[in-house]
């Protein structure tokens, strides 16, 4: 945006949000590896907590999913039209819906935490079928469901892990 363009101020606040949200509030300016951090810290977010809401924590995960989704597509399109990118690697957003997802069956124990961290970065930056068709989805939406379908990728392997590797 040039400094000689005059913007209503709603659009303003508006687009304050949307950047706040789809950098996860500045995470997705450190650097290297934003997205990483971004998903270090959504297990460490989740982990903490878990310290404060003991009891249904897998419909708590399910409902934190489903707002950062709702959130993270509008937020994402915003700043992708803003910036002039169509999938700026300070959009993290995507990288917490998409830990989220095996967030939502992971026993809250370090080795499933750590587990589910590493599928999670492992499918977002691998991008096995169908990912790769999902991220062409236009805008926010592409930005979003490739890394909530690695999420998905990563919670059907910890859940395999929590039956046949149970004492991990």
């Amino acid at each position: 945006m040039t400094t000689s363009t005059v913007r209503p101020t709603s659009s303003i606040v508006q687009t304050k949000w949307a950047w706040w949200a789809a950098t996860f509030f500045g995470i997705g300016r450190l650097g290297p590896g934003p997205g990483t951090w971004a998903s270090l810290a959504t297990v460490l977010l989740w982990w903490m907590l878990s310290r404060v809401i003991a009891n249904h924590m897998s419909a708590v995960a399910v409902v934190v999913t489903c707002v950062v989704i709702a959130i993270g597509i509008p937020a994402s399109t915003r700043v992708a039209r803003e910036s002039g990118l169509k999938d700026p690697g300070f959009v993290v957003i995507d990288e917490v819906a998409g830990q989220m997802m095996p967030l939502i069956i992971a026993p809250l124990r370090w080795k499933y935490l750590l587990a589910s961290l590493i599928l999670f970065r492992c499918f977002d930056i691998l991008k096995p079928p169908p990912l790769r068709a999902l991220e062409r989805l236009p805008e926010g939406s592409g930005i979003m469901l490739d890394d909530v379908g690695a999420g998905f990728y990563a919670l059907l392997v910890v859940t395999a892990l929590m039956k046949f590797w149970p004492a991990l």
